[in-house]
């Protein structure tokens, strides 16, 4: 009881000899540790804000411009501001009180300030510029031109020195807006080979009545937009993409990772949790040290320690309460249609209980599931154990999870984890970021011999509060009905995963072919393969060269790689065949680059069919590129933090990285991970109500699609040689 007594801070009783003031110094103490937290926290963000907003320079740079320009003024007896420092001086308001080496000084210190500001502006527009310059896309590994050597130089030299997260936020260029001419070019490169002639000309003349007339009208809006804001897209494509959709984000949006492939640190659920846990708190408070503290993760005015969260963990799991009607399955509200889930949460949310509770769950820095099954890797049964975690990951039972946080980090009873990401916030590579940092702290943090965190027990720390829910019939329908479209849409998804191991990108380097060039062409031969036809294909890619940039994509169905793809199918020479497979892969770089520039198609598009439609104006064009099906989407999972991982001593350290649900309804989705040089992990998903698609079949022809290709390029006969 001593935590019950702890959590009232003072009590008093009136007696005939007065007011008798019992203080508990334990709850004072917690006061005062929180009040210095906070403070603390403020500090922080203010200091952050001061460097962060001077970069690239800083308060230190600021005292030798001053104190250099002060001295060389006084030594030379020299005045080069032609006599503005004495008029400055002369105009402070407590000028007439100072004498007249004071106002020099004052005077030098402001014209010193003006002169170290102007020297920021000049290396931010300096760094702005060089950083516009992509040209060091086109050279190749190890053979650095002069002229990239010497942009490397000056980037180097006008970064400045120990940069911050957000340093360089005012030095990045913004996102350009492509022309409609070229747009348009591009766009009908990239659909004739997937239509017959008729079709093609038509969408043609399509094409050209948008470039003369609405085209122009609607593009300067978006140049206006560019001028005024920091991303003409980045806005517009969190609302309209993401924020606006009334349909489930469970499998349609959300996308989930996954642990270690071979290695199992512990098999107890809540130690796993203490160090997941922590090692995300580490990794948060280095991104912003403004926590919110709604899951009680500090004590004594610190962090807690992986152990000591294990200990709440435990005491969770121990805790044998029933749930209250509607509780258990609560969270389906937000794993089935979004206006439901809308009109629930005003009308049944919005007060009282429930709402703290809600509050809680929203204030928290991240979800944490401890699911009561079992999910592994298990090398007897590869295919059905990896296909189960996968579909765990996505969906769960479909009420376990809170699809609406930023991510759910689910902890298995094994002790296997994974997380579950929401995707208007971040795109994949900033959790896999994160996630690098977890597994990576997993291994540094460590288990006991006996499976447990490393420390001991707390012994006065106050244990986790219930919510607290009072869920009445009517809310309790909607659960249920939000139940029900949620485990029709899981139970349709197909996931496959494929630990691809004949061979990894070492092999592919050998073929002078870039790795994610020479995945995706494969991607597109095992397509054919499956359905016998060529579809519209996108391959995610990052613009996050510019300010506030999020993601483009890349038209991986190219004229080329189709060109390559009947060639293999028809059984040419393999020297042809070979030919346009190198023709194919430089094609895709190509668009590779161009989608990294900001000369992208895709979000241009998007973006004149929005103005399009605040202005009213109906568009064939727009409507019909925009309505187009992605039947093939595909995604790599980049590896970043390559020094976290020493995957050349320790292979077992690979990640089985992450994946996402099908974005059509007869189409596939593909997620795969190069780890290390001799694996690849693709994660596969369709639905079981289409009779076109078959997550294994395809996974099948992908296997044999790699293999084929390579076979292409006879390295054994090479390496014999």
């Amino acid at each position: 009881m001593a935590e019950a007594h702890q959590a009232v801070a003072f009590q008093f009783t009136v007696t005939p000899d007065g007011i008798d003031l019992h203080l508990c110094h334990e709850a004072l103490r917690q006061v005062y540790l929180s009040g210095i937290h906070s403070w603390k926290k403020r500090f922080i963000r203010f200091k952050n804000g001061v460097m962060t907003g001077v970069y690239p320079g800083s308060p230190a740079g600021f005292m030798i411009v001053v104190v250099s320009y002060m001295s060389y003024n006084k030594y030379k007896q020299l005045d080069p501001s032609l006599g503005l420092i004495v008029k400055l001086g002369q105009h402070i308001p407590i000028s007439r009180y100072m004498s007249m080496d004071s106002q020099r000084i004052v005077g030098g210190v402001l014209v010193g300030t003006g002169l170290w500001v102007t020297i920021i502006m000049i290396m931010r527009n300096v760094l702005k510029s060089l950083l516009s310059w992509h040209g060091w896309m086109e050279s190749r590994h190890r053979s650095l031109p002069f002229g990239t050597r010497l942009w490397l130089i000056l980037v180097k030299v006008f970064s400045g020195r120990k940069p911050m997260l957000y340093s360089f936020q005012n030095s990045l260029p913004r996102l350009p807006v492509p022309s409609v001419k070229d747009t348009c070019r591009r766009y009908l490169e990239s659909v004739r080979p997937l239509m017959g002639d008729e079709q093609f000309e038509r969408m043609k003349a399509l094409s050209k009545d948008f470039e003369n007339n609405l085209g122009p009208r609607v593009q300067w809006y978006l140049k206006l937009k560019s001028w005024w804001a920091s991303n003409y897209v980045s806005d517009w494509w969190e609302e309209y993409i993401y924020l606006r959709g009334r349909g489930p984000i469970m499998v349609n949006s959300n996308y989930y990772a996954m642990d270690f492939l071979y290695v199992f640190p512990t098999c107890i659920q809540a130690a796993r949790a203490g160090n997941a846990v922590h090692s995300i708190m580490l990794y948060r408070r280095k991104l912003d040290r403004a926590q919110i503290k709604p899951v009680w993760m500090f004590y004594d005015g610190r962090l807690l320690l992986p152990r000591e969260i294990e200990q709440q963990m435990e005491r969770i799991l121990a805790d044998r309460s029933e749930p209250v009607p509607g509780e258990e399955k609560l969270a389906a509200l937000t794993a089935g249609d979004r206006t439901p889930w809308a009109k629930a949460r005003e009308q049944f949310f919005k007060s009282g209980k429930n709402k703290q509770s809600l509050d809680a769950i929203e204030k928290a820095a991240f979800f944490v599931s401890l699911d009561d099954t079992e999910q592994r890797y298990d090398a007897d049964n590869k295919v059905k154990s990896l296909d189960s975690y996968a579909n765990s990951l996505l969906h769960g039972k479909c009420y376990d999870r809170w699809f609406d946080k930023s991510f759910n980090l689910i902890i298995y009873k094994n002790g296997t984890m994974g997380l579950n990401a929401e995707h208007s916030w971040a795109d994949a590579p900033i959790v896999g970021h994160l996630w690098e940092h977890v597994l990576s702290m997993d291994s540094k943090l460590g288990y006991t011999e006996d499976g447990h965190c490393h420390g001991k027990p707390h012994p006065n720390l106050p244990g986790p509060q219930r919510l607290q829910w009072d869920i009445p019939t009517q809310c309790q329908e909607v659960i249920e009905i939000s139940l029900t479209v949620a485990r029709a849409l899981a139970d349709d998804v197909d996931c496959h995963i494929i630990p691809f191991d004949d061979f990894g990108k070492g092999l592919i380097k050998k073929c002078r072919t870039s790795p994610d060039a020479f995945i995706q062409i494969a991607l597109q031969l095992a397509h054919y393969r499956d359905k016998g036809k060529f579809c519209l294909t996108y391959e995610a890619s990052m613009t996050r060269l510019y300010r506030e940039g999020r993601t483009e994509t890349v038209r991986s169905c190219t004229m080329e790689a189709c060109d390559f793809v009947r060639a293999m199918v028809r059984d040419e020479t393999r020297e042809e065949r070979l030919r346009l497979l190198k023709v194919a892969a430089e094609k895709h770089q190509d668009m590779y680059r161009l989608a990294m520039t900001g000369q992208g198609i895709d979000r241009h598009l998007f973006c004149l069919y929005v103005v399009s439609k605040y202005l009213g104006e109906e568009s064939p064009f727009l409507k019909e590129v925009l309505s187009e099906p992605w039947r093939l989407s595909t995604s790599q999972t980049p590896l970043q933090q390559v020094e976290l991982f020493d995957l050349v001593r320790h292979p077992e350290l690979v990640s089985s990285g992450g994946g996402f649900g099908p974005v059509a309804d007869d189409g596939y989705g593909v997620s795969y991970i190069i780890l290390g040089d001799e694996l690849i992990n693709f994660h596969i998903s369709s639905k079981y109500s289409s009779s076109e698609t078959d997550s294994r079949r395809f996974g099948d022809n992908i296997r044999q699609a790699m293999l084929d290709m390579l076979a292409l390029f006879q390295l054994e006969k090479k390496a014999a040689k």
